[in-house]
C-alpha cells in the first residue's frame, strides 16, 4: 500500500491572513476532495443565506452542500441577532463535524467569527469548544478553518496553516466587488 493510502488520521487545516484567497483555497480543496471520492461540507460563518453566491451554486451542481449560517457583515443586523446566528450555526457545526458522515468539513470564515470584537461571542462560539472539536473529532474527518486573525491556540494545534497576505488589491483603486470574483 502506497504512502497516500496508508494516512488515516484526518488533517487541521487553516487559510489566514489579511489577503484575497482563503474561501477560495478551501473551495479548490473542496473540488481536489470531491474528485477522490470525499464527501464534503462546508458551513460559511459570516454569510447570509438572505443572498447568492457563485461558490455555492457551482458546488452544489457536483453534489457538495454550502450551508451560510450568518447574517452578514457584523455592522449589519443587531450583535443579538449575529449571535444566535453563530450559537445555532456552531452547534449545526459541531454536530456535523462529529456525525463522522463527512470526510471533510470546511469551517469557512470561523475565524472571523471567533476574532468578533464589537460584541460577545465567547457563550456562543467557545474558542475551548472549537479546540475540543479539532482535537476530538473523528479520525478519518479532516477540518478547515478559514477566515482573517485566526486564534494563536488554533494556530498551533493545526497541521498546517497557511497565511495570505496582500500585496496590492483593487478596491485600494476604486474597483468594488466583482460578480464571479468576490461573489
Amino acid at each position: 500500500m502506497d504512502q497516500v493510502n496508508k494516512m488515516k488520521q484526518g488533517l487541521t487545516l487553516v487559510y489566514t491572513g489579511h489577503g484575497k484567497g482563503k474561501t477560495t483555497a478551501a473551495i479548490g480543496l473542496t473540488v481536489r476532495a470531491v474528485g477522490r471520492g470525499l464527501k464534503v461540507k462546508i458551513y460559511q460563518f459570516i454569510k447570509s443565506p438572505e443572498r447568492s453566491y457563485g461558490e455555492q451554486i457551482a458546488l452544489g451542481k457536483i453534489g457538495v452542500e454550502m450551508e451560510q449560517l450568518g447574517r452578514g457583515f457584523t455592522w449589519t443586523k443587531t450583535p443579538e441577532e449575529h449571535r444566535e446566528a453563530l450559537r445555532i450555526g456552531w452547534l449545526k457545526a459541531k454536530e456535523t463535524v462529529m456525525s463522522g458522515e463527512y470526510d471533510l468539513v470546511i469551517l469557512d470564515e470561523i475565524n472571523n467569527a471567533l476574532a468578533i470584537d464589537t460584541f460577545p461571542i465567547e457563550d456562543v462560539l467557545p474558542l475551548n469548544e472549537v479546540m475540543d472539536l479539532i482535537k476530538n473529532r473523528p479520525s478519518h474527518v479532516h477540518l478547515v478553518l478559514t477566515g482573517r486573525d485566526a486564534k494563536r491556540e488554533i494556530r498551533e494545534i493545526a497541521d498546517l496553516v497557511s497565511v495570505i497576505e496582500v500585496e496590492k488589491h483593487y478596491y485600494d483603486e476604486g474597483i468594488p466587488a466583482v460578480k464571479g470574483i468576490e461573489f
